[in-house]
Order: structure tokens, then sequence, then C-alpha cells
């Protein structure tokens, strides 16, 4: 493996933990499933973006994050509205 290779592959590991820090943040702010779908999908598919031109497959992934984002935003959602 080359240098350029692992480092490529190393900015794509922090990447992805900023997104999911950055993520995990902005879903604790959301009032109800629909909130946290709308964030959890567009942090989904940036996070999914960024792996998938890992492997060369962008859109892919973001279709992947946005799909899984979307689901698992709306129930942390779902679960901050009935918190409070």
């Amino acid at each position: 493996m080359s240098n350029a290779s692992s480092r490529t592959r190393k900015l794509g590991r922090a990447g992805v933990a900023a997104a999911a820090l950055l993520g995990a943040s902005a879903l604790g702010g959301c009032n109800n499933a629909g909130q946290g779908a709308v964030s959890g999908g567009l942090i989904g598919a940036l996070a999914g973006m960024g792996l998938g031109s890992l492997s060369g497959n962008m859109g892919k992934g973001a279709a992947a994050g946005a799909i899984g984002g979307a689901v698992l935003g709306g129930i942390i959602g779902d679960q901050n509205s009935r918190r409070w």
C-alpha cells in the first residue's frame, strides 16, 4: 500500500468520525421525528459520500448514508419528543 493511499484512508476515517460527532450533536437537538429524519438524512448523505468516494462509489454511498441517517435520525427525534 502506498503512502498516499494510507493517508487517504486515515483522512477518510477522520472525516467519518467528525461527521459522526457532528451528527450526534445535531440530532440531540431535534424536537421530533421529522426534524431528526431530515438532519440524519443530510448528515448520513455526507458521511456516505465520504466513505463511498474512498471506494469510487460516491453516489451509492451517499444514497445508503441518507437512507440510514434518515431512519436513525427519525428514531432519535421521536425518542427526544417522547422524553420532553
